[in-house]
């Protein structure tokens, strides 16, 4: 009997000394997971349209970002689909659609945050990151928008403006309204910013 519970001791010492090492790497590896440093242009931070929750633009360091000012009574609000069609083909290759709903043209965008969301989520299927309400131009606009605006020298003139960023957090190119998700120079851009 002595002998068994030694044996056993023994080998839950071995279980004990062989996962001990184990545990101890663990925390060596995460600085492996942290991301790529932050470019400048997305050091913001954006409540989130569901529940006010702040985002820190960070999060989407070395993706290719699609900026759009979206509107929820506007001719052109039927792009969520082609928006979010965008971001089911090529999120898993690192594309984040960005919404930032905005009342700034033609107060095309007058309700809640939940009234949004819900028009969002129920009518078009948006799963890409929608943001609170914002001020896209203008005297006043919001950071991210202020940055686009002067890095490519266009300011949104409507509802459905979008700006493609690249990995590096480097502006590619400004798009107006009328150039919808299909295009297939926004989509030939997408693609080449991915790398293929």
């Amino acid at each position: 009997m002595f002998k068994i519970s030694a044996l056993l001791l023994a080998g839950l010492s071995a279980v004990v000394l062989t996962s001990t090492p184990a545990r101890a790497q663990a925390p060596a590896a995460a600085p492996a997971a942290v991301p790529a440093s932050c470019p400048a242009l997305l050091k913001h931070s954006f409540k989130r349209l569901q529940d006010d929750v702040p985002q820190d633009l960070c999060q989407y360091a070395g993706k290719v970002v699609l900026v759009v000012n979206t509107a929820s009574y506007c001719g052109y609000t039927t792009q969520y689909e082609g928006l979010e069609k965008l971001y089911a083909k090529y999120g898993s290759k690192g594309l984040v659609v960005l919404g930032f709903p905005s009342n700034d043209f033609g107060k095309q965008e007058p309700g809640s945050a939940k009234e949004i969301a819900d028009l969002c989520y129920n009518t078009y299927g948006v799963k890409f990151p929608m943001f609170a309400k914002t001020v896209v131009s203008g005297a006043n606009p919001n950071p991210l928008h202020a940055s686009l605006i002067k890095a490519t020298g266009k300011e949104p003139k409507w509802n459905f403006t979008k700006y493609l960023i690249d990995r590096n957090g480097k502006v590619i190119e400004h798009y107006p309204s009328k150039v919808t998700p299909e295009d297939k120079q926004l989509v030939g851009k997408i693609e080449q910013a991915l790398g293929g």
